[in-house]
């Protein structure tokens, strides 16, 4: 008996003495787990003009096990709903298989981000109803309704991404960045949560810090980004395209950066914040002109003549033309316009000659490397895709961007797929040549391009971010030079012909006094309606600073559409005015939506 007396005293004395497991745990349950959400990270253009920032926003959430309302009604006209409404919200809080981790005894939220007008109307009613608690967040703002599909937004965290995160940062009702930078530079922007633990007593009165803070963490505001965008340029090219479906891409050719990147019909990036975040994104979601769609890096488009620039550079490097080469303007080969013939390179290129460019590519696909035709064909159609590989197209430009798209650049196993190993030849692929049959690019490849150009055969990979945080780093991908299999030299009689375009070519009547613009003009064929207008161009000749490209759908020639934007804008870059008024006005009195087809 005294030793079993022993024991017990013993294990009494361990429990309420020695071990505070219990006691920890008793506190545990009159304790309030406060979260402290960072400050998002804001973003910049290239001039320190403020692009996105934060807003105060506040949640309400409830204990459903704390919750006691006598007099519903009186609470729906306080915080303004209806009966009906907040009588879903709390069965939907409730179904665990829509509200995923459900727990009676855990916050809920009832109320998503409330303005500080809003909070103000209800905050003397809070202590009125226990089981009721405020968070405070922060939702996103632009200062600017420009640029939308690069910025991205921020949304409620789904079930899937839940699941699928790496590093449990994550709890449900979090957000997170959904699209563009947001999403792509989402570890930067985000911040490190901090936590606060609050007594309470019997009543869910707070009653201070839990053992005087010591157990609470301070939250680490997001890395502040600082993009490559001209808010500028960027606003004047939105303007230019209203009422218009396309995209302009602009490039800083030495750097890569991106000074405008515009998808139209574009949006109001303020749309997708707040509480009418999900109404508002239905509407987006069901605009028949698809806003939210990001043309400059998913829409796939046959590129038209501005393609003649790329196989002019391979040919050259192929040595199958020298820049002095002629060949006449044979309309029986392929279909072109009026003008004087027969041209060289330079001239071919001024004037966007289809049958000079027919036949450079036929010499390339046709050169005499083995004596079976068709094996030829391969053996010369291979050499010629891997030199359009290192110039950027057929496949995704890793800009810092999600869900950008590869384009086309046939391969012989596409070829053989259609019609059989060694059964076609230089004559069934003929389109190529003048960019049309199975080749898509996507517009900031067009873009790239005319950077490399401008640079004579190297680029840096586009891209959005110029500083990160306070030591000013970028991503490692966005410094390194890709080199192309073009020799510089080359790219000398290109340039020429993209400047005489301008002088006395296809785009003559867009010539702007004391700009040097190197461009070439594009009409891709449409089989769904009119073609579309396609423009590249960089300038000044000497020390580019602006490389751009324009599409436009249904807008016909590439002189009457893409081209003046294109010149608009270089001129509003590199002068920051307008000196020809009449041709902004033409372009924004053109109204061409009337000329899409769109499904109801």
């Amino acid at each position: 008996m005294v030793a079993i007396g022993l024991i017990y005293v013993i294990r009494l004395f361990f429990l309420q003495v020695l071990d505070s497991s219990y006691k920890i745990e008793a506190e545990i349950n009159a304790i309030e787990k406060v979260v402290d959400y960072p400050y998002r990270g804001l973003i910049y253009d290239r001039n320190g003009d403020l692009l996105v920032f934060n807003t105060p926003v506040f949640d309400i959430t409830v204990v459903t096990k704390e919750f006691k309302l006598t007099d519903t009604v009186l609470f729906c006209n306080r915080f303004g709903i209806t009966p009906e409404e907040f009588k879903k919200l709390m069965v939907d809080i409730k179904n665990p298989k829509k509200n995923i981790g459900y727990s009676r005894n855990k916050p809920q939220t009832l109320f998503k981000q409330l303005s500080l007008e809003d909070f103000a109307h209800i905050q003397d009613y809070m202590n009125d109803y226990p089981g009721l608690y405020t968070q405070a967040r922060t939702v996103r703002s632009y200062s600017y309704a420009s640029a939308a599909n690069a910025l991205g937004y921020i949304g409620e965290i789904g079930p899937k991404a839940l699941e699928k995160q790496s590093d449990g940062y994550y709890k449900q009702g979090d957000y997170i960045g959904q699209s563009g930078l947001e999403l792509y530079y989402e570890k930067e922007l985000r911040g490190k949560r901090g936590v606060k633990y609050i007594m309470k007593d019997v009543h869910g009165v707070l009653k201070g810090k839990y053992r005087g803070g010591v157990f609470d963490t301070i939250s680490a505001p997001g890395e502040n980004l600082i993009s490559t965008f001209d808010i500028d340029l960027q606003q004047y090219g939105e303007k230019l395209l209203q009422n218009k479906i396309g995209c302009v891409v602009a490039i800083e050719p030495q750097t890569g950066e991106i000074l405008a990147f515009i998808s139209s019909p574009t949006y109001d990036p303020n749309l997708l914040t707040g509480r009418k975040y999900s109404a508002n994104y239905k509407e987006l979601e069901k605009d028949p002109y698809k806003p939210l769609f990001n043309r400059p890096l998913m829409a796939m488009y046959p590129p038209g003549s501005i393609f003649k620039l790329a196989q002019a550079a391979v040919a050259l490097q192929e040595g199958v033309i020298t820049d002095k080469s002629r060949f006449p303007c044979d309309k029986t080969l392929v279909n072109c316009h009026n003008h004087p013939s027969p041209q060289d390179l330079r001239g071919a290129i001024q004037w966007s000659c289809n049958p000079y460019f027919y036949m450079v590519y036929k010499k390339m696909i046709s050169q005499d490397k083995n004596p079976n035709k068709f094996k030829d064909t391969e053996i010369n159609f291979d050499e010629w895709r891997h030199n359009m590989l290192t110039l950027g197209f057929g496949q995704k430009m890793l800009v810092d961007l999600p869900s950008s798209k590869s384009g086309n650049i046939p391969s012989n196993a596409y070829y053989d797929k259609i019609y059989g190993d060694l059964h076609w030849k230089f004559s069934t692929i003929y389109s190529l040549s003048i960019g049309q049959g199975e080749i898509n690019v996507v517009p900031i490849q067009m873009a790239n391009l005319a950077a490399l150009i401008a640079n004579k055969g190297w680029y840096i990979t586009p891209h959005f971010i110029k500083s990160i945080g306070k030591d000013g780093h970028i991503l490692e991908e966005y410094k390194n030079k890709h080199v192309t299999s073009v020799e510089p030299k080359y790219f000398e009689p290109i340039i020429d012909g993209m400047e005489q375009v301008v002088l006395g070519g296809t785009a003559y009547w867009l010539k702007i006094k004391d700009i040097d613009i190197c461009g070439k003009t594009g009409t891709a064929e449409n089989p769904h309606g009119d073609d579309h207008s396609v423009y590249i161009a960089f300038a000044p000749k000497k020390e580019p600073k602006i490389a751009i490209a324009v599409y436009v759908e249904n807008a016909g020639f590439g002189a009457m559409t893409a081209a003046p934007i294109a010149h608009l804008m270089i001129e509003k870059y590199l002068k920051d005015t307008i000196t020809r008024k009449p041709l902004e006005d033409m372009i924004l009195n053109k109204n061409l939506l009337h000329k899409v087809k769109v499904k109801p």
